[in-house]
């Protein structure tokens, strides 16, 4: 039986050619995806300052979800500081290093701050020298409260040495001189005080964080790493205490690669991020692979139905039809897959590439490269290549064999009634499931429009047979006596053969269904952000301090003080973790969150329904209309949280507000917040003044006269071009390119061998006298067809989930983007139409008829 499979193929050479177009690009999709999955998986960040120790003690950096992944905790959480002398008794160790972190940045000779790599975390005491490896030191430890030690790369950047004397902004305090001691040639060693000068400046000394460390390196001597950790996790274990109404995160013992969640916890969140992607194009991916290759294994099976069914006249049974069927796909994806396997594992280092342009995830993490994706490619397209030939090959192997000869040359007169009715019922779900923006405007609920066109284009491929028999019936019936012969072959084949059009119509119908969908989802959901965003911000300034870490105390009484302000409020945001329970099962969301004060009423207009922003204060916590309708988490409930930093705390809610598209889900009260953010510091002020220039001039001056500072406007643009586009929906719209190329292709493979599979019934055109101009004519009239039907019923499947989408988001029947998407698509679509079927046509033509004929048989 392969032996006879394979001999088939080589008769095949143009539809098989379809088939392994769409298993070597689904092949390559499915890998690139199933690699950034893994990686979310088990790539490690590097250790970076940790990596010269061994142990790491710290606080837990992910949030346990129970059966879903880990939420990543990107604030940095604290540990007691007196573990730093118990566990430097531990057999085996042989230093113990209570690291701090805090916002530190020095200012140059021309009063511009010098770039470090993470400002929120660049300060550290001098005892963290002891983490580096081979560190070399040029000069002496800072010992007093004016002296300071520079990493090489930064007093290179600076243009300082030992023995200079240099301005240092740190921990939110204005900049004061410092004489540099010593410069210390490690990565990543930032900018070192003396320790208790790095207690004191931290807010170590005193406050909410007194007695902590951030986290507590262990050097041990050689071969004792587990033994060390493992008395050190026992020395721990009764870490965990209640102070205050909050739980703080356990702290835990980490070794190995494990130390560079560690050591930028924030970069760790990238991993989720990674599986996110992954989990999230997944399910798109594989709806459109099955689609292709059951198209493309239809057209390559049905142009064998002729010698399928003579097999079963001689005695083939249909077990031995289908098995052959699967047997000759299961060739063509085998030869396919493997380059198709390569290509997914570049595909995927090129995503990589532009994810860290985007500044998505950090350069510093890596992809995991091993077998297990292509594994799992070889397995699912295995299976995808199994089901779809013998589906194909199921209605010729159970016909009784004169039957199976006699249908050969044609199509069943009459399309499935049972198939019809299923593709009309999904096209009603799909409709249905279109309502979803209506009820919850969240980006989720924006998915639900792609998710229902796709489920519509597949549901037309099922009923596709039904409706174009008709659309040939009705134009049959209405062609005029007199007709040209193209025209009336036109029409002729489209009655008769509507199945083999409608697999061409569906499979262009959805390549226009993917593209609006998709794209026109993202950019009405950016559009709808930028709308909640423009409307509730009040203010027309923004004071912010990149370089610094954070703004430096005292900057928002300045910024009140100035002349023409007439409002200001600290605005920063965060990560938390919301849980409450639904329909009795317990839920786990991750989201942003904004931190603000009572005074951001008069800067920010978030739309408030219920409750008061002015009661922002303590132990409160704002939430949105789509949070305040789970259940316990209404105005005066207490909520349940997990803050960045791993702490959970218990909120009560103060106010319920609208705009959430704009300004997430939460705010917290700037009290509740405080302590539990790396930096310690406000992010930004918000200021909203008169609107004369005079206020613009007198707030230009402040932010040049305080080194760090930057003004810049609340409104930088209309937020409704993809120009203004976050990085989210360009990684979002280059996956669409990316997937509609491979849809193409795969349609204009399919276009084309079906089309050379028609050589025989040109070839008795030719014969009956049918010149090669008429053959032409009809070819690109049923092209016309084809393009037509795919474009109308493309844009009737877009259009309910996206004039509901627009509804939901934006109060009008139509979504917002770019107006050339539409004709482009059309263009696409049509050239395709027209491109794939004249190419093979001419090419059919050159053949001679008698010849077509004899090869044919």
């Amino acid at each position: 039986m392969l032996h006879l499979a394979v001999r088939m193929a080589g008769h095949r050479i143009t539809a098989l050619l379809a088939v392994a177009c769409a298993v070597l690009g689904g092949a390559a999709l499915i890998t690139g995806t199933g690699v950034m999955a893994e990686s979310g998986f088990r790539s490690q960040l590097p250790a970076g300052r940790l990596a010269g120790v061994e142990v790491v003690v710290s606080t837990e950096q992910s949030f346990d979800s129970g059966p879903d992944l880990p939420i990543a905790l990107p604030e940095r959480g604290t540990v007691p500081a007196k573990l730093v002398d118990e566990l430097a008794q531990l057999p085996g160790v042989t230093a113990a290093v209570g690291d701090i972190g805090f916002p530190a940045a020095l200012v140059d000779a021309d009063g511009q701050v010098v770039p470090t790599q993470d400002p929120r975390t660049a300060g550290h005491g001098w005892s963290s020298t002891k983490l580096f490896v081979d560190a070399k030191v040029d000069g002496s430890a800072p010992a007093g409260t004016g002296e300071v030690a520079l990493d090489s790369a930064t007093a290179g950047a600076a243009g300082v040495r030992v023995g200079d004397s240099v301005k240092v902004v740190a921990a939110g305090r204005a900049a004061a001189a410092y004489r540099i001691t010593a410069l210390v040639d490690a990565p990543d060693a930032g900018i070192l005080f003396a320790d208790p000068t790095a207690v004191r400046l931290s807010g170590r000394a005193d406050g909410e964080r007194a007695g902590t460390v951030d986290l507590i390196a262990l050097r041990t001597e050689p071969g004792t790493e587990a033994s060390v950790a493992a008395a050190a996790r026992e020395k721990i274990k009764d870490t965990g205490k209640k102070t205050a109404g909050s739980t703080p995160a356990d702290v835990i013992v980490s070794t190995g690669s494990e130390r560079g969640d560690i050591a930028s916890p924030g970069a760790g969140a990238a991993r989720s991020l990674l599986i996110l992607l992954a989990s999230s194009l997944g399910g798109i991916i594989m709806l459109i692979i099955g689609f292709v290759m059951a198209s493309a294994l239809a057209v390559s099976i049905g142009g064998q139905r002729r010698d399928l069914a003579l097999m079963r006249a001689v005695g083939a049974t249909p077990k031995q039809i289908r098995r052959l069927a699967a047997g000759q796909a299961s060739i063509i994806a085998a030869v396919a897959v493997v380059p198709g396997v390569g290509l997914g594992y570049l595909l995927a280092g090129q995503f990589r590439r532009m994810l860290v342009d985007r500044g998505v995830i950090p350069e510093a993490l890596p992809l995991t490269f091993s077998p297990l994706p292509a594994l799992a490619t070889v397995l699912l397209l295995g299976l995808a290549v199994q089901v779809s030939a013998r589906s194909a090959a199921w209605r010729t192997s159970r016909m009784p064999a004169t039957e199976a000869v006699a249908e050969s040359r044609s199509e069943p007169r009459t399309p499935s009634k049972m198939r019809a009715r299923f593709g009309l019922l999904l096209i009603v779900a799909a409709t249905t499931l279109s309502v979803v923006p209506l009820l919850s405007r969240t980006v989720l609920g924006a998915t639900a429009t792609s998710m229902a066109g796709i489920i519509g284009a597949i549901g037309l491929a099922l009923s596709g047979p039904a409706l174009v028999r008709g659309i040939g019936d009705a134009a049959g019936r209405r062609l005029r006596p007199g007709v040209s012969a193209p025209t009336w072959l036109a029409v002729s084949n489209i009655r008769g053969y509507a199945l083999r059009l409608s697999g061409v119509v569906s499979a262009l119908a959805m390549a226009v269904v993917f593209v609006l969908t998709y794209t026109l989802a993202q950019t009405t959901v950016m559009s709808a952000t930028a709308q909640d965003t423009r409307t509730g911000t009040l203010a027309q300034q923004r004071l912010t301090a990149p370089g610094l870490g954070g703004l430096p105390a005292g900057t928002l009484a300045a910024v009140t003080k100035t002349s023409g302000v007439e409002a200001a409020a600290p605005v920063s945001d965060t990560t938390v973790i919301r849980e409450y329970e639904q329909f009795g099962d317990p839920v786990v969301e991750s989201g942003s969150a904004m931190i603000l004060t009572p005074a951001a009423s008069g800067v920010l207009d978030l739309d408030v329904r219920d409750g008061s922003l002015a009661k922002l204060t303590g132990d409160t916590v704002a939430v949105s209309t789509e949070v305040a309708r789970s259940p316990g988490s209404g105005l005066g409930d207490r909520i349940t949280l997990v803050l960045g930093d791993g702490t959970r705390v218990s909120p009560k809610v103060v106010a319920v507000y609208d705009r959430a598209l704009g300004f997430g889900p939460l705010a917290l009260s700037h009290d509740l917040a405080e302590g539990h953010t790396t930096a310690g510091l406000d992010q930004s002020v918000l200021v909203r003044t008169d609107g004369s220039d005079a206020a613009q001039r007198a707030l230009a001056a402040l932010a040049a006269s305080r080194p760090g500072l930057a003004l810049e406007p609340t409104d930088t643009g209309s937020g409704d071009s993809l120009s203004d586009a976050p990085p989210e929906v360009w990684i979002n719209l280059a996956l669409i390119v990316v997937l509609l190329g491979y849809l193409l292709l795969s349609i204009a493979n399919k276009l084309v061998a079906t089309t050379a599979q028609r050589q025989g019934e040109i070839a008795t055109l030719r014969l009956n006298g049918t010149t090669p101009r008429q053959i032409l004519a009809m070819m690109r009239r049923e092209a016309a067809v084809i393009g037509a039907a795919a474009l109308t019923t493309g844009l009737l499947l877009s259009a309910i989930p996206l004039a509901l989408l627009g509804i939901g988001f934006l109060d009008r029947p139509w979504p917002a983007g770019p107006v050339w998407l539409l004709p482009a698509v059309a263009l696409t679509v049509i050239c395709t139409a027209f491109i794939t079927v004249e190419l093979p046509t001419r090419q059919a033509l050159r053949t001679a008829p008698a010849h077509a004929l004899s090869a044919r048989e």
